[in-house]
Formats: C-alpha cells, structure tokens, sequence
C-alpha cells in the first residue's frame, strides 16, 4: 500500500532522498522543509525558519549538512540531524534551484531574474567561514539572456548543469565560470534537471512535452521521451534501466485547452 506523507499545506516544489535512501526531503510552497523515514512514512522533523515559498532541497553525500532556497529572497544551510540552522545567505530575489557539490564543501545556488535583478549563479565554499559571514560568494556567474528554471552539479563538481527558460542548456565551469558547452535541444522551458546515479547521464523534462536524456560530460543528446502534456519532472533509476517522468498542464491553463485534460499521471 501506498504511504501518504502529509506534512504540507501547498503544493509540493520539490522531493529529494539522501544518498542512502533512508531519508526523505520535502518543500513545498509554504515555508516548512520536512524530512521523512522513507521507510515508514513517519515524520522525523522540520527546518523552520523560511518566511516564503520554498523552491529547492539538497541533501549533501552523508547526510550532514541540508541546503533550502525560497522566495524570501534567502539561501539557508541546517544542521540534518539537529534541524539548527548553520548559515543563513540573504540574496536579491528568490532563490529557485540549490545543490552541494560531490564532496559536500561547495554550494551553488541561483536567483531568478525580478524585480530589475538579473539571474546569478553563486558559489560558496562552505570550509571558508568569511565567505558566509560576509555573504560573498568566490564566484558570480550572470545570466543576462534567460533566466535559468533548474540547475544540478555535474560529475566531480567539476561543471554546473543549466537549464534555461528558453530551452538552452548550459555547462559552467566551477573554477572559472565559463560557458563550456552550449546546446539548445528544447524549444520551450526545461523545469527539471536530475542526473543518473554514476552521473554520466542526466534527464530533462521540458514544457515541450518531451524529455530528453544527455550526457553529462559533452551535453551529447542521446534519446528523447515524448508525451502529449508538459513534463514537470523526470527521473532516472538508480538500479534498473528506467526513466519516469511527471507532469500534467498548470491548472490556468487547463481551461483554455482541448478537452482531453489535465492527464497527470506519472509515465
């Protein structure tokens, strides 16, 4: 039977395991980050101190550290076992994707593009406590043309993976903040990024109604997934060869297409 976790009053923005699997993080678009026992559904404990929507979570490798971006204009790093909260970066508008990078030390986090602030990239190296306490980051990428709707870490923490409004996907480089690769295979806004477990691959779902599988190295295109809606998310297996995506229209929208709604089942 299925388990039904409730723990939120608005509609969940994103859900992530630890490394294990034996811990689950949710944040939604109220200001509560909750963290499960994934593997009886029971509540372990919360991270209060959000004021806004929360947009993104990450776990680092083992399950010490836990980084959360929202829309009160803040990026903030907690303490997973105790639920205290270590650092607190305050940004110029809302924080939509976060992530530590493969060993843990290295944070990166982006900011929409409101409010007449441009979209940035930021880098922070946890091991350096000045960087956080004067909230400056050791690297600031600016991203003029698009702003970026989901980003991940790509192998090593050596590059950052990007994906854009506009469709483009875009590969940084950590040390310099380069552009390394540039690929434009979707016509309209990537909404996930997630890469596979070895992370030689990552997946990308897509309001195009398609999602697409590249390699993480070269941006390399290698297969496509079609679907007749737009896909919100996507997944790879860590342990079979599959490929889940979920998605369904935005309810605004739902009124102005044909009759053949909604459709929100996982594929």
């Amino acid at each position: 039977r299925p388990i039904l976790l409730q723990g939120h009053e608005r509609s969940i923005t994103q859900i992530k395991y630890n490394r294990d699997g034996d811990l689950l993080f949710t944040v939604a678009k109220d200001p509560v980050v909750n963290v499960w026992y994934s593997v009886n559904g029971e509540r372990l404990g919360t991270y209060n101190g959000h004021t806004g929507a929360v947009w993104c979570v990450d776990v680092d490798w083992d399950t010490r550290h836990v980084l959360s971006g929202s829309a009160d204009n803040s990026c903030r790093l907690w303490d997973c076992e105790t639920g205290k909260q270590l650092a607190l970066l305050q940004t110029n508008s809302a924080v939509r994707t976060c992530g530590f990078d493969f060993g843990g030390n290295i944070i990166m986090f982006s900011t929409d593009k409101q409010m007449g602030y441009q979209c940035f990239v930021s880098f922070f190296d946890l091991r350096d406590p000045s960087q956080i306490d004067d909230n400056e980051p050791y690297m600031k990428i600016s991203c003029s043309e698009s702003k970026i709707t989901s980003a991940v870490w790509g192998p090593l923490g050596e590059n950052v993976i990007a994906g854009h409004e506009n469709g483009e996907l875009n590969l940084y480089s950590a040390k310099s903040g380069e552009i390394v690769t540039n690929v434009k295979e979707h016509s309209k806004q990537i909404n996930d990024i997630q890469v596979s477990r070895d992370m030689t691959m990552f997946v990308t779902a897509s309001k195009d109604c398609s999602a697409k599988l590249f390699d993480s190295t070269t941006l390399e295109h290698q297969k496509s997934f079609r679907t007749e809606r737009p896909v919100n998310s996507t997944a790879l297996s860590p342990i079979y060869d599959h490929v889940v995506l979920g998605g369904g229209q935005e309810a605004m929208d739902v009124t102005t297409t044909s009759t053949r709604i909604g459709k929100f089942e996982a594929r």
